[in-house]
């Protein structure tokens, strides 16, 4: 048996029905409304609804509509927000990387006011080892700038390492931090020699070696290490660090302990170079 098939109708033509009933009634409403008939009555009855239907469909229509267009222009608005927003955000990144900027050269020229006797020349660290560390890292100057290996290089106000090779646009700087380093060094209150070894290990507790130190010396907790007049490559009177633990060595003749270094060798950016070498330093003495 086969199946009827089913009939529908457009939605456009219920849509034109409904718009010539409404035009009828309509009608019909304005023809009877001058006069007090049963017809008007009943018409009043019929009518009113539609109308009241037509005009709820069509405020709810016209608030969609107004709906709509807030909604658009609310995104438009965000949208320049947005911008408005990122460049701002540009703008102070910018700010914030000049004041940063300022911040180092105004600590750079401090720390060359430490030490007002020797020329130096700043340098910006450019890249540096694998470790967490800068126990070996390269600078943006060179042999064109005057910079010679051995000289010094400092940093946060105290002693960061020395140059070892130099091209002309660039050197590279070794720390104190690292294993192979060993400074003369000496305390400054009372120009007793030691030797501050590095070891990049004990820089994850953030210390260093103080070793050799006659055990007659007597050394409090926070007196200050620097480099000693005895140094061959090293530049008399830069601060290392700060003595943090001292004990007796086995041997009854010296002393070792730990100092934390004045510098931070995790985070080191901008360095000035001493162009003076102590050879020739001595030589000149």
């Amino acid at each position: 048996m086969k199946r009827r098939s089913k009939i529908t109708i457009p939605a456009k033509y219920y849509l034109t029905g409904l718009s010539a009933l409404c035009v009828v009634l309509m009608l019909v409403s304005y023809a009877t409304d001058v006069i007090d008939t049963p017809l008007n009555k009943i018409t009043g009855y019929v009518i009113t609804p539609v109308q009241n239907g037509v005009n709820y469909i069509g405020m709810l229509l016209s608030d969609r509509v107004d709906n709509l267009a807030n909604l658009k222009e609310v995104m438009n608005e965000n949208e320049s927000l947005q911008a408005k927003v990122a460049e701002l955000t540009e703008d102070n990144n910018m700010l914030m990387q000049e004041k940063y900027e300022l911040d180092n050269l105004r600590e750079l020229y401090n720390l060359d006011q430490l030490y007002p006797t020797y020329s130096k020349v700043a340098a910006r660290v450019v890249s540096k080892d694998t470790s967490n560390y800068f126990c070996t890292f390269t600078i943006d100057k060179g042999s064109n700038d005057g910079i010679a290996v051995d000289m010094n290089v400092i940093a946060d106000g105290g002693l960061v390492g020395i140059v070892t090779s130099v091209g002309p646009s660039y050197s590279t700087v070794m720390s104190i931090i690292d294993d192979s380093s060993n400074v003369s060094a000496m305390v400054l209150s009372t120009s007793d020699i030691c030797y501050i070894r590095g070891d990049l290990q004990l820089m994850n507790d953030g210390l260093l070696h103080l070793e050799k130190l006659n055990k007659d010396v007597e050394v409090e907790n926070g007196a200050k290490i620097v480099t000693s007049h005895v140094s061959s490559k090293y530049l008399q009177g830069i601060l290392i660090g700060y003595v943090t633990e001292i004990t007796t060595d086995s041997n009854n003749l010296t002393k070792s302990g730990y100092i934390s270094p004045v510098v931070d060798f995790e985070h080191l950016q901008n360095v000035l170079v001493i162009t003076e070498l102590k050879q020739t330093q001595d030589n000149k003495e």
